[in-house]
C-alpha cells in the first residue's frame, strides 16, 4: 500500500511557480536556483517553509526557520494568513500560509475541496521543535477524501493524524523519519462517541525528544518511544526529531491518476456527485481551538539566539540543529537563503474582500446553512471560478506526482 500526505498539494503548487529542475539528495540544486522545494529547484518562496536543506545547493540555501511560539489560535477571519507564494518569511506578520480554498465559518477554520480540485492546505509559519499541539476537528467524509492534521519538517520527518473519509469511526496515526516509507508505522485509533465527521473531538500530538503520544479527547491512544525506532544497521534512531510545521489539509486520494495502493487506502475514487458536493459545492473539514505549547530544545542544543532554527549538518538529525538569532525574512521573492537581502525590499501584497463561493451545481452556498465566510485577504483577490480552474490544473500536476508512486 502506498499513500501520500498533504505535501502533495504543495508539490503541485511548487511545480507551477518554479523551473522544472528537479532535486534529490544525490542531485542537489544549482546555485542559480538553490532551494529544493518538494523536489523542484527555485528561489523566493521555494527557500521558505518546506525547503529541504539536504537537497538544496547548500544547507544555507533555505532560509532559517521561525522558532516555536506558544499560542492559542481562533478564527474570526483569515487576516493573519497569506497565500503561500506571497509569503516572505515574516511569521510575526502572517501566522499562516494558505493554498486552495480555506475560509472561516462560525468561528472555525473550514478547509474546502470544490468539485474537481485538489483541496486546501493551511500551514503554521512558526516551526515546532518538540511540543504539544491540539485542535478540535470535524473531518470530511466520503471515499477518497482525506483530512489531515500533521507535523512536517523540512527534511520530511512527519507525525500524522489522518482521517480517511470512508471510515468515520477511527483516525489513522502515523510517523515518518526523513520520508522513509514504512507502512507498519500506521495504526488506527478509535474515535467515540459519535464519529469524526458529525462530532467535535480533540486530537493532540505530544512530542518530546524521547517519546511521542497521540491523544483523542485527552486519552492516550498510542505511544512511540525513540528507543524503539533504532535502526541496528545504521545506528540511527528513525524517530521524528527536526523542527516541524503544523499542516491542516483536505485533499483527494481517490483520483483516477493515483496509484492503486493510494486509491485503495483512501477508500476508492472520490464521488464528485456526493451529498456534500451537490448541497454545498465542496467537501469540507472544520478546525477550531488550535493550541501550540512549545517544549525546550533537547539537552545539549547550541543556542545563539531566539529567532530561528538552522541545520548545521547534512545528517538532518536533531543534534545538529542550532537555535539562532538569524532573520527568517527575505527582502523579495527572488532572494534566497544565500543572500536574503540581495534585491530591493518589498512587502507581501494583499487585498480585501470575499469570494462568492458558488457551488458547481449552481446552488448558492448561503442557502444551505453555510455562508461564504471570510477568505484569505490575498486569496480573495481571485474569483472563485478562476481558483477552481487553478485547482483543476493542480489536479493535473498531481497526476504526475501520483504516477511516481
Amino acid at each position: 500500500m502506498r499513500h501520500v500526505s498533504s505535501a502533495f498539494l504543495v508539490a503541485s503548487l511548487a511545480a507551477i511557480a518554479t523551473a522544472s529542475t528537479t532535486c534529490s539528495v544525490d542531485n542537489k540544486c544549482p546555485e542559480s536556483a538553490p532551494c529544493c522545494y518538494n523536489g523542484v529547484c527555485g528561489v523566493g518562496s521555494s527557500c521558505l517553509g518546506s525547503c529541504d536543506p539536504l537537497m538544496s545547493y547548500s544547507l544555507d540555501s533555505c532560509t532559517p526557520e521561525p522558532i516555536c511560539k506558544n499560542q492559542t489560535y481562533s478564527f474570526s477571519n483569515l487576516d493573519d494568513s497569506i497565500l503561500w507564494d506571497q509569503y516572505l518569511g515574516n511569521s510575526s506578520q502572517y501566522e499562516w500560509t494558505t493554498s486552495g480554498f480555506p475560509k472561516v465559518e462560525n468561528g472555525s477554520l473550514m478547509l474546502t475541496m470544490p468539485n474537481q480540485t485538489t483541496g486546501s492546505l493551511v500551514t503554521l509559519n512558526n516551526y515546532i521543535w518538540y511540543g504539544k499541539v491540539s485542535a478540535k476537528i470535524k473531518s470530511s467524509r466520503g471515499g477518497g477524501v482525506v483530512t489531515g492534521f500533521i507535523l512536517m519538517s523540512d527534511v520530511k520527518d512527519e507525525i500524522d493524524f489522518e482521517f480517511v473519509g470512508y471510515n468515520l469511526s477511527s483516525v489513522q496515526t502515523d510517523f515518518y523519519f526523513q520520508g522513509v516509507e514504512n507502512w507498519t508505522n500506521e495504526v488506527n485509533a478509535a474515535v467515540s462517541p459519535g464519529d469524526t465527521f458529525s462530532e467535535w473531538h480533540t486530537y493532540t500530538i505530544d512530542w518530546t525528544p524521547e517519546k511521542l503520544e497521540w491523544l483523542v479527547d485527552g486519552v492516550v491512544m498510542r505511544t512511540l518511544t525513540k528507543n524503539s525506532t533504532l535502526n541496528a544497521t545504521s545506528g540511527v534512531y528513525m524517530y521524528p526529531q527536526t523542527p516541524s510545521r503544523l499542516q491542516m489539509s483536505l485533499w483527494p486520494s481517490g483520483l483516477t491518476t493515483a496509484g492503486q495502493g493510494t486509491i485503495e487506502w483512501g477508500g476508492g475514487l472520490v464521488d464528485w456527485n456526493s451529498e456534500d458536493i451537490v448541497k454545498y459545492g465542496y467537501y469540507y473539514a472544520l478546525y477550531k481551538e488550535i493550541t501550540v505549547e512549545c517544549y525546550n530544545p533537547p539537552e545539549g542544543t547550541t543556542v545563539k539566539g531566539d529567532k530561528s532554527y538552522i541545520y548545521t549538518s547534512d545528517t538532518g538529525l536533531s543534534d545538529q540543529i542550532l537555535v539562532s538569532g538569524n532573520s527568517t525574512v527575505l527582502y523579495n521573492l527572488k532572494d534566497t537563503g544565500l543572500n536574503m537581502t540581495a534585491g530591493k525590499q518589498t512587502t507581501a501584497s494583499s487585498s480585501s474582500g470575499t469570494s462568492n463561493y458558488e457551488s458547481s451545481s449552481g446552488a448558492d452556498a448561503t442557502s444551505t446553512g453555510f455562508s461564504a465566510g471570510s477568505t484569505s485577504k490575498n486569496a480573495a483577490s481571485s474569483s472563485f471560478s478562476d481558483r477552481v480552474t487553478q485547482g483543476s490544473f493542480l489536479a493535473a500536476l498531481t497526476a504526475v506526482i501520483f504516477s511516481l508512486l
